[in-house]
């Protein structure tokens, strides 16, 4: 049965709605409500992954009347398995539109008119005057007919559908060919201590051959032969694998002496050489000067902006060739001189409403072409479908006017993807938690980032990255070696920590004791080693903690239990998941399954953070995909969380701000 089922305009006013259930009323009721839910995440953020949104043991579905701007949707628990739901939204529809058409049409006037600020129409009333409840008095009585209708319908397929069938099955007469009569021989009955026999010979002879390489030694027996293998032989006794170890290296006539191997560590800074060290590195390597931020009047720090665009010169050419060709070429059709995109939509010029027919060849091209922005297909087949659902029973009239309303529709329907539901100004975050007021009593704690992802993205150095604009803002980070697996990865960091060390703060010639790591090398408890590294910044007053983990599969469960648990023990404020701009169709199953598992397992460890999933992404390896930037958009469909930086290089000046109106021109760009 049904829980909740309403009827909305899409500014917001619900014209009728209607609860079955007790419950369902008081979720209705609440502002974390299904229905509320999916205005917030799936109408307004565009973000649907199934043809149906769920929520808190709900199902909800929907479906849009655009030239009269009605949204009509029903609820339902989800464990039921209702197949009349898209029938009855449907039937709904069409007959809510018939019998009220005329009353609805007069409501819309009203409302625009009350919109743009314009006298009361000749109906005398505004939007907020109309009494629903009278209008709409005869719609209960009609809604209930239509469902019950449906239910039985349904309940008569169920029963026709699992309806017993009886199989009457006549006696076969009795044949005449004796052929067909088992028979049982005694020369083919075999006793079961035959059997027996038959069985551990053959037990005998693979063990002896897992034992020998396949050579049959004494006692050996044939399968069916009756001849045991004789007491005593070696294929009775368990064969003895001894373990391989691995050989150590042999470093000339002597091993290396820890002295020796102390000289070989270049990641140390040895005692006395940092000002050799210092003159032998190039500070230039490690920061490019045209990609610096800026600083702000209050002396802030601040990233660039990623930016997309023609340069001008390239603008210009393209327009020089543009008016070249059309002054040299003859009059042609105007579906012809704007290409392939343009001649789909130059069928539908004229004064008509749009139909799913219409708009299917043009929503299949801006599928392919957002696939190849490497947007994954999965949120493709999503983006299309939504601006399709926005874009039938709209009235056009002309050729521009089906242009621009096709790209304004996906142009909508991709900032509302992007546009971040949550603050992306990490400075902030930080800042509000370290000028918290504490008791007296209570002792402050660092601001803590988890960096993860699956191996080879870049958690590590995009991590020196964002300590260095940390550095930058005048704070104190400490740099938690939580990968203990990579050979290399303790080593890795320090480097980087003593080039951070001798980079300027503020005009100032170094940044030494900025930036600390802190390390318990390999093979230790990664989740131990980040609460020791939380606790040592809180006694040593350490302003902002970074996390580094180990990168792993997502599919890989030991591996994601343990990051879990990391998670669950010291509650990180954020979780930055670290990938690939490369990516395509994995980008979704990647972030999806970390989610879901820091989710699941977080709250199984029973730690202090409960539910914890990702809080924000670091995409990598920005400056390699050009104007396909669709791994942006991919990220921020699944989770609904922000892209905080993009990393664009190799130096630690190399990280960028992303900026929702420059991602959607690079993908709606040909």
């Amino acid at each position: 049965m049904l829980d909740h089922c309403s009827i909305s305009h899409k500014g917001g006013i619900v014209l009728w709605s209607r609860s079955f259930t007790p419950a369902a009323a008081q979720a209705a009721a609440s502002s974390s409500s299904p229905v509320n839910s999916l205005i917030r995440e799936a109408l307004i953020e565009g973000r649907t992954a199934e043809d149906k949104y769920e929520k808190d043991g709900y199902a909800v579905k929907w479906s849009f009347v655009n030239d009269l701007e009605l949204i009509f949707v029903v609820a339902y628990q989800r464990i039921l398995q209702l197949t009349y739901i898209d029938e009855l939204l449907a039937t709904l529809k069409n007959i809510f539109v018939k019998l009220f058409e005329p009353f609805l049409a007069t409501f819309l006037a009203s409302l625009h008119a009350a919109t743009s600020g314009s006298a009361i129409i000749a109906s005398g009333q505004s939007a907020a005057s109309w009494n629903f409840a009278k209008a709409f008095e005869n719609w209960d009585a009609v809604f209930d007919r239509i469902l019950h209708g449906l239910e039985s319908k349904a309940a008569q397929d169920r029963k026709a559908r699992y309806k017993p069938v009886q199989i009457s099955i006549e006696p076969s007469p009795p044949s005449d060919d004796m052929s067909t009569i088992p028979s049982q021989s005694a020369e083919t009955t075999v006793d079961e201590e035959q059997i027996a026999r038959n069985v551990q010979a053959l037990k005998n002879r693979l063990r002896g051959k897992g034992a020998r390489g396949g050579r049959r030694g004494p006692g050996r027996s044939d399968i069916g032969s009756g001849r045991e293998s004789l007491p005593g032989s070696d294929s009775d006794t368990p064969v003895k694998r001894k373990t391989k170890t691995k050989t150590q290296r042999k470093w000339g006539e002597q091993a290396p002496t820890e002295s020796d191997m102390a000289s070989l560590d270049f990641s140390y800074e040895k005692p006395g050489d940092a000002d050799a060290n210092r003159g032998s590195l190039d500070l230039n390597a490690l920061v490019d000067r045209d990609s610096l931020g800026t600083r702000t009047q209050n002396g802030m720090y601040e990233v660039k902006d990623w930016e997309f665009g023609l340069k001008d010169s390239a603008a210009d050419d393209m327009i020089s060739k543009a008016l070249m060709s059309s002054q040299t070429s003859k009059p042609t059709s105007s579906s012809g001189s704007l290409g392939a995109l343009g001649s789909l939509f130059a069928r539908l010029t004229g004064s008509k409403v749009l139909t799913e027919d219409d708009l299917k060849p043009v929503l299949e091209g801006m599928k392919q072409h957002l696939m190849k922005k490497n947007v994954a297909k999965e949120i493709a087949d999503k983006v299309c479908e939504g601006v399709g659902e926005s874009l039938v029973g709209k009235k056009v009239g002309g050729f521009q006017t089906i242009n621009a309303a096709v790209r304004l529709a996906l142009s909508n329907s991709l900032t509302r993807i992007l546009t971040p539901k949550t603050s992306t100004d990490l400075l902030l975050s930080i800042r509000t938690k370290l000028s918290a007021p504490l008791p007296s009593s209570q002792q402050r704690m660092p601001y803590s980032i988890t960096f993860v992802g699956v191996n080879g993205v870049g958690k590590s150095t995009n991590l020196s990255k964002v300590c260095f604009w940390l550095i930058q803002n005048g704070l104190r980070v400490l740099i938690a070696a939580c990968d203990t697996f990579r050979s290399g990865a303790v080593e890795q960091l320090r480097v980087h920590v003593r080039n951070l060390s001798m980079l300027g703060v503020n005009g100032a010639t170094d940044s030494k004791g900025r930036v600390e790591l802190y390390e318990r090398g390999y093979g230790k408890d990664a989740a131990g080693i980040a609460k020791e590294a939380i606790a040592y910044a809180r006694d040593h007053d350490f302003d902002v903690v970074l996390i580094d983990t180990a990168g792993r599969m997502q599919d890989n469960e030991p591996l994601m239990r343990a990051l879990a648990k990391l998670v669950a023990t010291n509650n990180p404020d954020k979780i930055i998941f670290v990938g690939e701009a490369l990516v395509g169709n994995e980008a979704v199953d990647q972030l999806t399954k970390f989610d879901r598992a820091l989710r699941d397992f977080s709250a199984a460890s029973g730690g202090v953070g409960k539910q914890r999933g990702i809080d924000g992404m670091l995409v990598t390896k920005w400056d390699t995909v050009d104007d396909k930037v669709g791994a942006a958009l991919s990220m921020t469909y699944v989770t609904g969380q922000p892209i905080i930086f993009v990393g664009c290089g190799q130096t630690y000046t190399d990280l960028r701000q992303l900026r929702v109106s420059n991602v959607v021109q690079a993908i709606l760009s040909d």
